[in-house]
């Protein structure tokens, strides 16, 4: 943990030796990469790729608010929808493209340049940015649908990149994911390696989970199901989790700059900006859910939970406050984890595309037992009992139960949250109170493009059916 920590310190330190306009500068060649050592890249993308997830600044991202379970107090904007005051649509895209994506593509010129690296390394490197790569390929197309793909990261070679149709693209990337994970096969950036410190089995299990996840995303898609049956088959052979030990967790530190950029949103700056949302403190109270102390604080007296109304001007001293465990500087977040997991094999398994329908209840069940052992509730047993709960007799049908269990446990991991809500469906979200809009299902295109990318912008537009709030993406069928 030491060395992580330390590693970590190392990239902020040369981070912040940048110029804003360096690292600004989309333009970088990625063909031509600058002496910077691949590890110092990696950890500078991994780093930035699990802070843009976990962010709750609202000029960063807001999925927590697009998952309802939280809401704001003074300033309600974000919690309306409105995506363009602060630009927030284009802070995730520049993010993605060019702290994630642009560092990862030039770690893999650097790796590949390194004539001190073993051929073995090399490819154990590079096996570990593509993985990174997919999932924040594969979260840009499920956050806006087309997107430039073929084209983008060519810096001054081509600065209007077309968009790339987002099937065309997904499908790419399953098959680059298969392809990549037999290439692990030894510890490849090691210490240097934030999240597993160099474990490969642990790269193996997060590659096959990646690969879980964006099948079960795909698998209803229209002229999809094969290939995202494929993909789930093959990722539940090779291996996913099978515990809360082998979560994609990236470690925060007590001191600044490393501490958990939530911390900094709640506590470091003073602020008083967020309440949970009535949208889970009310589904939380209905079925008397042992996390709720450890999800919210007990500021309005023991046992006692009242949500914000979600959209609505709320008082933060009027309603219960967040809680926390999400105030430590040091609490870690997750990429993917083991709950998550859970649930995809449940889906599969009702499919019966990996095990019978039979065995649904059994995932189900491991992937609640998952998050409250995450949390450190208690009383996970008799939660499962509860008719509300349990598998058997719970409300809805299957996708809605595995939803509604799935959203719960994403309660740490907005998009997912968000995302969630899209793939199953699940009702009971409401609608934003003061601008009386729907849940988006997409983030709308930055203005950015539309300003500067106009041709292309236009095209995806058109494509997709109209760059909206609510426009339905390729994998959103229902």
């Amino acid at each position: 943990m030491k060395k992580i920590i330390l590693t970590a310190l190392s990239i902020i330190a040369f981070v912040s030796c940048q110029s804003d306009d360096s690292y600004e500068n989309l333009n970088r060649d990625p063909k031509n990469p600058s002496e910077v050592n691949s590890e110092f890249l990696f950890n500078s993308a991994s780093k930035s790729l699990v802070n843009q997830m976990t962010s709750t600044n609202v000029n960063t991202n807001i999925f927590r608010m697009l998952g309802q379970h939280w809401t704001e107090t003074t300033y309600v904007d974000e919690a309306n929808y409105d995506f363009n005051t602060r630009n927030i649509t284009n802070a995730h895209w520049s993010e993605m493209y060019r702290d994630v994506l642009l560092d990862l593509s030039i770690a893999k010129a650097t790796v590949d340049a390194n004539n001190r690296l073993t051929a073995a390394s090399k490819a154990s490197r590079n096996a570990q940015i593509e993985i990174l790569s997919v999932y924040a390929w594969a979260n840009l197309v499920e956050t806006f649908g087309d997107i430039p793909y073929t084209q983008a990261l060519k810096g001054t070679d081509n600065p209007n990149p077309e968009y790339d149709d987002a099937a065309t693209i997904y499908a790419d990337l399953l098959t680059r994911l298969t392809a990549v994970i037999p290439n692990l096969t030894n510890d490849g950036f090691g210490e240097s390696d934030p999240f597993y410190g160099g474990n490969v089995s642990a790269w193996k299990k997060f590659g096959n989970s990646l690969k879980l996840r964006m099948g079960i995303r795909i698998v209803d898609a229209p002229g999809m199901s094969t290939m995202a049956q494929a993909a789930i088959t093959s990722a539940v052979s090779g291996g996913v989790f099978t515990s809360n030990a082998d979560n994609t967790s990236l470690p925060y530190s007590t001191t600044p700059p490393n501490t958990n950029p939530v911390w900094v949103d709640l506590v470091q700056t003073g602020r008083s900006d967020f309440v949970p949302a009535n949208t889970l403190v009310d589904f939380m109270n209905n079925v008397s859910d042992p996390r709720r102390p450890f999800y919210f604080q007990e500021n309005l007296g023991a046992g006692i939970y009242d949500g914000g109304p979600y959209g609505d001007n709320n008082s933060y001293s009027s309603y219960t406050h967040i809680g926390e465990i999400m105030e430590m500087a040091d609490n870690p977040a997750c990429l993917m984890d083991f709950a998550e997991v859970s649930f995809y094999l449940a889906d599969a398994a009702e499919r019966a595309i990996s095990g019978t329908p039979a065995q649904a209840a059994g995932f189900y069940n491991a992937g609640i037992t998952a998050s409250f052992n995450y949390w450190g509730a208690p009383d996970v047993a008799t939660y499962l009992l509860n008719p509300d709960v349990a598998y058997a007799t719970a409300p809805g049908d299957w996708k809605v139960k595995i939803g509604n269990q799935l959203w719960l446990a994403m309660y740490n991991r907005g998009f997912e949250a968000w995302t969630a809500y899209r793939t199953y469906d699940i009702p009971g979200f409401n609608v934003a109170a003061i601008s009386e809009l729907p849940v988006p299902t997409r983030y709308t295109y930055p203005i950015s493009e539309q300003n500067l990318n106009v041709t292309n912008y236009d095209a995806a537009s058109s494509a997709i059916g109209g760059d909206t709030q609510t426009t339905q993406l390729f994998w959103d069928v229902n």
